[in-house]
């Protein structure tokens, strides 16, 4: 499998970050927000006893021990010298200067990655109005997101995949102006996803492994700065938009696993030229591979398996420079064209299992077969009904054994890269 675009951040990557962001966002109107005026820079307090340098500071204190105070569970005692007002000594807590003055520290970044901490997010985290990165990876935190967070006006990563979240879609996310970066797969979340979030611009947004239903909202492919969406492992149903072809000059991972998603997969697919990674197994997809996935010169991975489809496996998509995994299993192809039947002799690893080529081993029965071949959809004459995916599939005489059945979740303890 290709190697995906995000990974594990450390903390020195986590420090450049911050500061590499906090330079680029400099302007005078970020100062004019914060109330940081040059009079008030250089207004000095002789007299001033505080023990925090500044109020910012002192507002992180505040947040930062009120969260403390609703951490459940702390195994690794990651949180122990949260003690003080040294706050930028704290563990998991990195300040740097802000881009309205370059003169003061705050808190810009919090990484309590893997640290297995049992507890929820106060209200008062807004109270962290400076902060560029929020990594919560692998943690129990569990509850609703605060709506507080909507004052984090300079956030631009937000992970809180692998943990407990529960509620509908943090609809909070929608608010921050810099996010770039949203992670919350692997958590509890709820209901649609607002259409929303697909018209902000982000370069990546996993959602996967979460509770979502509803219909994928049609304006799906509005972002068109996304390079990785991944929406995999959730209930959504309807078929995939065409308006995915509005990804074309960002999208290089596109990841819909298990999402039962329906109907023809749309020619707009082939569209997205940069693509690296396209997998769209277990779903109800049916109709043939559409050849304009032909002209993914940068495809390397290509997962159609357990589906419906069927028809002919055109050489073209096997000819692609730079596939190098390609899986159609459990489906109902009957022929692979040229080079695809020999797939080993271009060292692409493929799978072509349970299908109905009619000379290939561990293939599906004839009388399984048969009923498909009879009746091939066309796909130009089906049509979806608000994101729904009426007409498809029928005629095709299946027994519910060919049906393949969906993956179990995979636990986070476990979680993949996507």
């Amino acid at each position: 499998m290709a190697s995906f675009l995000f990974s594990a951040i450390t903390s020195s990557h986590v420090i450049l970050i911050i500061l590499l962001l906090c330079s680029s966002f400099l302007t005078n109107s970020l100062a004019a927000k914060h109330g940081y005026s040059s009079a008030h820079r250089h207004h000095h307090r002789p007299h001033n006893s505080s023990p925090f340098p500044n109020p910012k500071l002192h507002q992180a204190y505040i947040a930062l021990q009120a969260w403390k105070k609703v951490i459940y569970s702390d195994p690794n005692n990651f949180t122990t010298n949260w003690v003080g007002p040294s706050v930028c000594k704290y563990r998991g807590i990195y300040c740097a200067p802000p881009p309205y003055d370059h003169k003061i520290q705050v808190v810009s970044g919090i990484d309590l990655n893997n640290a297995d901490i049992a507890g929820f997010l106060p209200d008062e985290l807004g109270l962290l109005s400076d902060l560029a990165l929020i990594h919560l990876n692998s943690n129990r935190f569990c509850g609703i997101v605060p709506q507080t967070l909507s004052n984090l006006t300079l956030l631009y990563e937000l992970d809180l995949s692998n943990n407990r979240f529960v509620g509908p879609f943090p609809n909070v996310v929608l608010s921050l102006p810099m996010l770039n970066y949203l992670d919350i797969r692997f958590n509890e979340f709820e209901g649609p996803l607002p259409p929303e979030l697909f018209n902000k611009k982000l370069d990546a947004i996993f959602v996967n492994n979460n509770r979502f239903t509803s219909m994928i909202p049609q304006n799906f492919g509005s972002n068109n700065s996304a390079s990785v969406l991944v929406i995999a492992n959730n209930k959504f149903g309807g078929c995939l938009p065409p308006s995915v072809a509005n990804l074309a000059n960002s999208i290089e991972e596109l990841l819909l696993i298990n999402t039962s998603i329906s109907g023809c997969l749309p020619p707009e697919v082939g569209y997205l030229y940069k693509l690296r990674v396209l997998d769209v197994s277990l779903n109800k997809l049916v109709g043939p591979i559409p050849y304009s996935i032909a002209g993914l010169a940068h495809l390397e991975l290509l997962n159609l398996a357990h589906n419906m489809m069927s028809g002919i496996v055109p050489e073209g998509v096997c000819l692609l420079p730079n596939l190098s995994n390609f899986t159609f299993s459990y489906n109902f192809f009957c022929e692979e064209e040229g080079i695809c039947n020999n797939l080993t002799s271009k060292g692409i690893a493929y799978d072509d299992r349970r299908n109905c080529f009619p000379e290939k081993p561990f293939q599906r029965s004839n009388k399984v077969c048969e009923p498909v071949l009879e009746h091939p959809v066309v796909c130009f004459e089906q049509h979806c009904s608000n994101g729904g995916s009426e007409g498809f599939g029928e005629g095709f005489g299946m027994v519910p054994s060919a049906i393949p059945a969906a993956a179990p979740m995979l636990s986070p303890s476990i979680a993949p890269a996507y």
